[in-house]
């Protein structure tokens, strides 16, 4: 077990304990628990308690081993990081966000994320509800070519969904393998350059997991359950994530952020309620080499306003 864990390092972790600045006392949220890898490095950082969040069923035996070594400090609430404010119905004084999938599902085979391994065209990140090979098999063209054009930036979604609705005429598309040898079909790989595959992989996992519209709520559960002062730390994985991420600081910091075409219309009105937040970091050339899944990175963070002070005030 401890030569898999070493694996599943944790992207950026030195950053986020950085500006997450977990201290004694303190109640922090780690809100996509994966392996636990941030929720252990705060947990060491500072004598403070950890509850963390995750929708996967498969990390609970992970939350068991580290409930048995922090004891009161940590604890496990089941479920999707988009209803933040219904799992933590206390203040909390920081929390990070991981979005995307983890490594510990890409290294997981027959979860059907990684178009490198053959397995079940699944990609469920709850192991519930609607799979990849559902949207895959039952789309009408057209709507598989738009997600998979809106949620993956492909250009050649429509080329890509037509060749998926010929295949499926005579046979079931149930694999990964099946699917990325379709889509190498219409794009064909060539060396140093990204994976063809990538990006339509990308657009059916994010429609599957609801991830777009999870994140948002997941955003706005978390700054109400800020204390002031307290701090929210997000790493984001590709631009789609990121701009939600980066739109949603800006607004509530009172900037004149434009509205990303991924999240509903904003009232023109919003009370701040960020002091301060970042510009995208990205990790550094060493972390890199070291982790390549840490290549697309960007992490933001953002202060939650301090309470308002009178002039007598001390």
């Amino acid at each position: 077990m401890a030569e898999t864990r070493q694996k599943h390092i944790p992207v950026m972790l030195d950053e986020v304990l950085e500006n997450l600045k977990p201290a004694a006392g303190k109640v922090y949220v780690d809100a996509t628990f994966g392996n636990g890898g941030y929720t252990r490095a705060i947990l060491e950082k500072a004598s403070c308690k950890v509850i963390a969040l995750d929708r996967d069923p498969n990390v609970k035996s992970r939350a068991e081993e580290l409930k048995k070594e922090f004891g009161d400090r940590f604890e496990f609430r089941a479920g999707q990081f988009g209803n933040f404010a219904e799992l933590v119905s206390e203040e909390i004084d920081g929390a990070v966000f991981d979005i995307g999938v983890s490594s510990m599902q890409l290294d997981q085979a027959e979860r059907g994320f990684s178009f490198s391994k053959d397995a079940p065209l699944d990609m469920r990140m709850s192991c519930t509800g609607t799979s990849a090979a559902d949207l895959v098999n039952n789309l009408p063209e057209k709507e598989l070519a738009d997600l998979i054009y809106k949620y993956g930036e492909e250009k050649k979604s429509r080329q890509i969904a037509s060749r998926i609705a010929e295949r499926r005429k005579t046979k079931k598309i149930t694999t990964t393998t099946e699917l990325a040898e379709i889509i190498y079909s219409v794009i064909h790989k060539s060396p140093n350059s990204i994976d063809p595959a990538t990006r339509t992989f990308q657009a059916l996992r994010i429609a599957v997991n609801n991830e777009l519209q999870e994140l948002e709520n997941g955003l706005k559960g978390a700054l109400l359950r800020l204390v002031p002062g307290g701090r929210l730390v997000v790493v984001s994985f590709h631009s789609l994530e990121d701009r939600i991420v980066k739109t949603f600081f800006n607004e509530n910091s009172g900037k004149n952020a434009g509205v990303s075409r991924y999240m509903p219309v904003t009232p023109v009105h919003i009370v701040p309620l960020i002091e301060k937040c970042s510009k995208a970091i990205t990790p550094t050339e060493k972390e890199i080499s070291a982790n390549p899944r840490a290549r697309s990175a960007k992490l933001r963070f953002a202060v939650k306003k301090r309470l308002e002070r009178n002039p007598g005030d001390e």
